[in-house]
């Protein structure tokens, strides 16, 4: 009896939680759900859907980088994707935590504020160092694989 194994395996590329950028990534999700905490603790629901969205679509990216499947959906050039997710989500979500930071009237709401600050900085540093390493005469894969370092 032969049996036809065609079952198709998730590569889990490891190394790349390890690399500058995964730290990168995992710091950003983590604030942001952190954020997410604080503002659904102060019951502050035009923060709360901000950071939540955010928060889905950098965990989407880390899951697209950890999975490899940047390499498999390839319509798209992923690093320029995450350089403006990176870029808007930060001017964003520095808007959002001012607003949050004056006019607080739960210390949930201002910790949320100040969670949000730092998870803005961090969008700053990995759309830099995205788009400090995106070169555009080079081929796909050859700068996909320079960003995933």
């Amino acid at each position: 009896m032969s049996e036809n194994n065609n079952q198709k395996t998730l590569d889990v590329d490891a190394a790349f939680l390890k690399s500058r950028r995964g730290i990168v990534k995992v710091a950003e999700t983590v604030t942001l759900f952190v954020a997410f905490v604080c503002f659904a603790v102060a019951s502050t629901p035009k923060y709360l859907a901000a950071t939540v969205l955010e928060f889905l679509i950098t965990l989407l990216l880390l899951l697209l980088y950890l999975l490899k499947l940047n390499k498999k959906i390839k319509f798209l050039f992923w690093p320029i994707v995450d350089v403006f997710n990176s870029v808007f989500a930060a001017v964003y979500l520095i808007v959002l935590s001012l607003m949050a930071l004056t006019s607080y009237s739960i210390t949930a709401t201002l910790v949320g504020g100040v969670v949000s600050l730092i998870s803005s900085g961090i969008l700053f540093v990995d759309s830099y160092t995205l788009f400090k390493n995106i070169t555009f005469n080079k081929s796909r894969n050859e700068t996909q694989n320079q960003n995933n370092e």
